[in-house]
């Protein structure tokens, strides 16, 4: 439940076209919904800017189905990370508005539309084409939650000249995540370019020595570039998270003024 339908309740209240009794079993699920395997945290929109996202791994399908259709009654954006296609297409049958994007392995139910007067985008950067799935994670989860994504991908310290042709557009960005495996590089490098927060995604990319992603964790860890900060291996919904609370306080600031 979303401050508008809180505010609705009261007011009908107030004017008394509904009565306490009536007001308070439609906001009792307000802080969470117990459905016993899962508790659906409905206020979680109200509190942080941002509705609870469906983490699937772990889960079985039903129980991915259960808690899309508990958080689709109570309206608002729904996310799904990590999840198979065959659950999108079960789901799908009763949600015809839902998408599926299959690079980023993600399920979408969103009614929101780009912001409007905001020139600054979320840039989110490549060292390889390896990457792109964890790049497309954390950008679908921006254009879900209505801000706008910029992809500049493959664009990784082999050929330096290729993320160099892109400094113009990195530097209008308002946040850039930086998603790389192998050694890591290039968050530092773009760090060392630009004034925005950089977020840096270390991913499991890479051959034996690289560890699974432990290399370029180490790397982003220890950057030399100031205003560098990490988040986990292959994190790109963590990262997005971040770049859009960073977006989002921003302009609230700029609107308080």
């Amino acid at each position: 439940m979303n401050s508008e339908k809180i505010r609705s309740v009261l007011r009908d209240i107030s004017e008394k076209r509904l009565t306490v009794d009536d007001g308070l079993r439609r906001i009792r699920n307000l802080e969470f919904e117990d459905i016993g395997f899962a508790k659906i945290d409905h206020h979680r929109k109200t509190r942080l800017g941002f509705p609870e996202v469906i983490f699937a791994p772990g889960k079985t399908d039903a129980q991915i189905i259960k808690i899309f259709g508990r958080m689709s009654k109570s309206g608002g954006d729904i996310l799904v990370s990590r999840v198979d296609k065959s659950v999108f297409n079960k789901l799908r049958r009763k949600y015809k508005s839902i998408k599926y994007h299959e690079t980023a392995r993600m399920i979408v139910k969103s009614g929101r539309r780009e912001k409007q007067g905001r020139p600054e985008t979320i840039a989110v950067v490549t060292g390889g084409t390896s990457d792109i799935p964890i790049a497309e994670e954390a950008a679908v989860t921006i254009e879900a939650f209505g801000e706008r994504a910029e992809r500049i991908f493959d664009v990784g310290v082999a050929g330096i000249h290729r993320l160099l042709a892109f400094q113009n557009n990195l530097k209008k960005a308002g946040v850039v995540i930086v998603i790389a495996g192998m050694e890591g590089a290039l968050a530092s490098v773009v760090g060392g370019l630009v004034s925005a927060p950089v977020i840096a995604v270390p991913t499991s990319v890479g051959y034996g020595a690289s560890f699974g992603g432990i290399s370029a964790l180490l790397t982003m860890l220890n950057s030399c570039a100031p205003g560098v900060t990490v988040v986990n291996i292959d994190n790109g919904f963590g990262a997005a998270m971040a770049a859009l609370k960073i977006i989002n306080r921003h302009f609230e600031s700029k609107s308080e003024k």
